[in-house]
């Protein structure tokens, strides 16, 4: 099955549907295809919501982006009130180690985005970053503070 993360565990709602396992996801509202990634990412969402207090509202899932004319998806954008992008979270499945080539890969998406915090999580290992726009660097953040702290 799926192996535990170092999260906290969630009672997720998780059908199988014709040899297939699916995980109910209370943002997108729907079944979605139960991956390591998606296991990840759900538990992830969790945290945020049960232990750093993140609006469910405020949460966007696997939205679209173009870079360099390309395609491709964020794993979690999250939202203040004002509705400006706050934190950019990257997921990878929990055997893809954390490495140079994701942070790069995190940035790059964030020159679309302008957002000042990422982290980027493969369920096991989580690392947190605050990005200075002006000086074009990051500098790692011990952890995740809580929405209304952000």
């Amino acid at each position: 099955m799926l192996e535990p993360l170092n999260l906290p565990p969630y009672p997720f709602k998780i059908t199988n549907q014709n040899g297939t396992l699916f995980l109910f996801d209370e943002i997108r509202k729907k079944d979605v295809v139960l991956t390591p990634e998606e296991w990840v990412r759900q538990h992830f969402v969790q945290y945020l919501i049960k232990e750093k207090n993140f609006p469910r509202s405020l949460i966007k899932l696997e939205g679209g982006l173009k870079l360099n004319g390309n395609a491709r998806r964020t794993d979690i954008v999250i939202f203040n009130n004002k509705g400006e992008k706050v934190l950019l979270v990257e997921c990878k499945a929990p055997q893809v180690k954390v490495t140079q080539q994701v942070f790069d890969q995190v940035a790059r998406y964030n020159w679309v985005h302008k957002i000042p915090l990422i982290a980027v999580t493969n369920g096991l290992q989580h690392y947190y970053c605050k990005i200075d726009f002006a000086k074009q660097r990051y500098d790692f953040i011990p952890s995740l503070s809580n929405y209304r702290d952000l």
